[in-house]
């Protein structure tokens, strides 16, 4: 049996991964070329990307308000500090969803219907992950 505070948790997250993957689908985040236009600034430009990430904000930003006034902490990491590791990642992350138009969201949702594509990012986004995790274990072993 699973404890009632766990279920509530499970319960959560079904229910937000839901919400996050059938807002991605509608809004089309889940179309590689819709967000590779959107990156093309100089080309066909579509704005719609925009639109999404404020709305996701206007959502976000009052909850996370809400939790900082009642002195909750949210789960996550909690540094400000920018170093090597966050601007190579990020260089890294944006340079993959440039080149496919998909992040680890979206990827996850095209499960549903993009087929082996969807896999095929995922299983080399898992590898990556994986390799900057043996990197990370070296340089600080050294």
């Amino acid at each position: 049996m699973i404890p009632s505070s766990q279920l509530e948790k499970l319960l959560a997250a079904a229910v937000s991964g839901l919400l996050f993957g059938g807002g991605l689908a509608i809004s089309g985040m889940c179309i590689p070329d819709k967000v590779l236009n959107f990156l093309d600034v100089t080309g066909s430009w579509d704005p719609t990307l925009a639109v999404v990430m404020a709305a996701a904000l206007a959502v976000a930003l009052p909850v996370f308000a809400w939790a900082r006034r009642r002195g909750q902490t949210l789960p996550g990491h909690t540094s400000r500090k920018v170093d090597t590791r966050l601007v190579v990642g990020s260089a890294l992350f944006g340079i993959g969803w440039g080149i496919a138009g998909v992040c680890p969201g979206p990827a996850i949702a095209n499960l549903a219907g993009w087929g082996n594509g969807a896999l095929i990012f995922i299983a080399a986004m898992i590898a990556g992950s994986q390799l900057a995790r043996l990197a990370d274990r070296s340089v600080r072993a050294n």
